[in-house]
């Protein structure tokens, strides 16, 4: 990896995250909650949960996990017009991606017939709003599925890990870890990873934007991306105690 060139937000290296809360339980009515920061970018994430599935899984045995994501319009420095059904193919495109990695990481017939959405709001936006969102919707999840074993509507916990997500790229010919807006509207090339605690990758999302990038640089990424996860996983373990 080269060294740095340029200064980065929070004086960080290049393979260094931006600094990471994860805030649990900021929702009174929400089954479970969590305020995500990475650096500057903010999501709320709540969870709720319905005692039923959609009509299509009905009878199956199966519960049901799925997402939502907007941007708030005052979440950029530029008012967004407000999000409705039928809207942006961007946050589609985001949630099905937070949907899809939460499930990957929850048994769902032991869920049962029953229904959690995940809503996650940018609050605040400063690049990473997708890897903030399923970090912080896992935390949200978590404590969803504590508040079922608790009220004895379920024998057992029934995530099987954890999931989180971080972007990776190249600015100015240099690996970057945990791109802010300003590092990822320059970026020659973007890449987001959703992976596991146990290393296995769920998403690789990459793309060259301004040049190809090769395979060594491929691996580099990856290599940043892992130890990012890793970080991220164990500030989810140790603001739930999940597995402890």
């Amino acid at each position: 990896m080269q060294q740095d060139k340029q200064p980065r937000s929070y004086d960080r290296a290049a393979d260094q995250m931006r600094p990471v809360t994860l805030t649990r339980k900021v929702l009174k009515h929400a089954a479970g909650s969590c305020l995500a920061e990475f650096g500057d970018t903010r999501v709320l994430c709540a969870a709720t949960i319905e005692e039923s599935v959609p009509r299509w899984r009905k009878g199956s045995g199966e519960g049901w996990v799925t997402a939502e994501y907007a941007m708030l319009p005052a979440s950029t420095n530029k008012r967004s017009p407000r999000e409705y059904r039928g809207r942006k193919g961007r946050s589609m495109e985001i949630e099905r991606l937070i949907g899809r990695s939460l499930r990957t990481v929850v048994d769902l017939r032991a869920l049962g017939e029953r229904t959690i959405t995940v809503d996650c709001d940018v609050i605040q936006a400063d690049g990473g709003t997708r890897t903030t969102s399923v970090t912080g919707a896992w935390v949200a999840l978590h404590d969803a599925l504590m508040s079922l074993v608790r009220a004895d509507k379920l024998p057992r916990l029934p995530l099987v890990g954890q999931v989180a997500a971080v972007s990776m790229g190249v600015v100015g010919d240099r690996i970057l870890l945990d791109l802010d807006y300003a590092e990822d509207s320059h970026a020659q090339v973007d890449m987001n990873l959703v992976g596991t605690a146990d290393g296995s990758i769920i998403e690789l999302q990459g793309t060259g934007e301004k040049t190809p990038f090769n395979r060594q640089q491929l691996d580099e990424l990856l290599c940043v991306g892992e130890a990012g996860i890793a970080q991220l996983v164990s500030l989810q373990r140790k603001v739930t105690n999940f597995g402890v």
